[in-house]
Order: structure tokens, then C-alpha cells, then sequence
């Protein structure tokens, strides 16, 4: 059963991409636990030239990356108990919070 993404034609896929350049391919399904990835793509914002691409001005790679990797985390882990913590460099806390916030995860 194709999903209601895929019914309106929309890449299985996304790439997120930081103000300094990194892109980063995902799961639509896992960005879209992001309220604000959602309306991105939805084309609700002026950040995103197309149904599946979205461009972070304000988020560097390094911190992207961890977005990506804990959306990724999140989306395979969503059906399970006793799911272990996420390593997360205390360097990072606070872009990480700041970009959570921001992403409405």
C-alpha cells in the first residue's frame, strides 16, 4: 500500500542541506517527524525550492548531521521499547537543542 506522500507523486526520499553546503538523503517518512521538514515540504516555506529538498541557512553540516542521524534513529526505532540513548558530544547540546526547537522534533 503506497503511502499518501508517494499517491501525490512525491520522492520517497529528501535531502536536507546545511548553510555550509552538506547534503543529507533520508527517509521522507523519517524527516517528516519534523513538524517544520513537513510543512517544508509541503512547500509551506520559502526554504525549499523543491518537493524535496530543504536548505537550512541557519544549521551547519555538523549538527545537521546529528538531526539526520537522530530522525533516521527515531524512524527505525519507532516500534520499539527500551530503546538505548543516542551518543550526542556535549560540544553539540546546545546547536542541538537550538535546532530541535527550530524543527519542532
Amino acid at each position: 500500500m503506497a503511502s499518501s506522500s508517494q499517491k501525490q507523486g512525491s520522492s520517497k526520499y529528501v535531502t536536507l542541506i546545511s548553510s555550509d553546503g552538506f547534503e543529507f538523503v533520508l527517509l521522507r517518512e523519517a524527516a517528516c517527524v519534523s513538524k517544520a521538514i513537513k510543512k517544508m515540504l509541503a512547500g509551506s516555506f520559502l526554504e525549499t525550492a523543491r518537493g524535496d529538498r530543504c536548505h537550512f541557512e541557519e544549521i551547519n553540516g555538523i549538527v545537521l548531521e546529528k538531526v539526520a542521524e537522530y530522525l533516521c534513529y527515531n524512524h527505525k526505532n519507532r516500534n520499539r521499547e527500551d530503546v538505548p540513548d543516542m551518543d550526542i558530544p556535549p560540544e553539540l547540546c546546545l546547536e542541538l537543542l537550538m535546532a530541535a526547537d527550530y524543527l519542532d522534533t
